[in-house]
């Protein structure tokens, strides 16, 4: 299992996928190995990483496992006990309720770097700073959740996924490193990566979720023929079969639309 951390800097897209107008990952990512494993809106920035393990992803981001990921937050506004203690309760989105975060209000850090371009500023009103932790990954949630608690997100830093701190990994905006695994303990309970299971196998209770699809073949190594009568949209056209009639069917002319006037 390869990983590697990005500090991905503001106005980058977290795709591969070109784009005109915007930087993307493969602009800093050259490994067609690699996956993305926790995206990023374009306009936040830090830590990502991607790895070329395929059911990591799906780890990291499920609330069942409690992959906390920490976020720096700019508010607008000096924000408040009160709306730290709504964080930490729970906030009501328009698609339900958040569980339970970690929030805190802290100083601007020593170890920021300078953001281009620079988050707006009004002289009339203040901002500041919360380190906010969640273990969900909805649409922009820390941002949506700071704006329901009446303190809008102007800058968001992701920090740390799990034990990975890109604080101690001292990456600067753009820069990449590989990790290893077995360093970080949020690793070690990562279940093997599976084959495709079908989605026509029925989930049992306590079941491993699919049938494993697995490709038959022969000695030689070359793939097995499916046995049983192939179905009629598997055939070539020479080899379906034709209608047999008493030469008396008469084809169907009979008008299947409105009666004409």
């Amino acid at each position: 299992m390869k990983i590697v951390i990005l500090n991905k800097p503001y106005d980058v897209l977290s795709q591969f996928r070109p784009d005109e107008k915007h930087p993307t990952m493969a602009d800093f990512i050259d490994d067609p190995d690699l996956r993305i494993a926790g995206r990023l809106d374009m306009d936040s920035e830090g830590l990502m990483f991607l790895t070329d393990h395929g059911g990591l992803n799906q780890f990291i981001t499920n609330p069942a496992n409690k992959k906390f990921k920490t976020y720096l937050v700019q508010v607008d506004g000096d924000i408040t006990e009160e709306a730290l203690e709504q964080l930490r309760k729970g906030v009501e989105l328009n698609d339900g309720m958040t569980l339970p975060a970690k929030a805190i209000k802290v100083a601007e850090p020593e170890w920021l770097w300078e953001r281009h371009p620079p988050v707006r500023y009004r002289a009339s009103v203040p901002t500041s700073w919360a380190e906010i932790s969640i273990c969900e990954g909805r649409n922009r949630q820390v941002r949506r959740m700071t704006a329901a608690v009446g303190f809008p997100t102007l800058r968001l830093i992701r920090t740390k996924i799990g034990s990975i701190d890109l604080v101690q990994l001292g990456l600067q905006p753009g820069e990449t490193r590989e990790i290893e695994p077995l360093l970080y303990s949020d690793f070690k309970d990562v279940p093997p990566e599976q084959p495709y299971r079908s989605r026509s196998y029925v989930k049992k209770p306590g079941g491993t979720g699919g049938k494993p699809m697995q490709k038959k073949v022969n000695k030689d190594g070359t793939a097995k023929k499916k046995s049983g009568t192939p179905r009629i949209w598997q055939m070539e056209e020479g080899e379906k079969p034709r209608r047999k009639t008493n030469g008396t069917t008469r084809p169907n002319t009979k008008s299947r639309g409105r009666r004409a006037r």
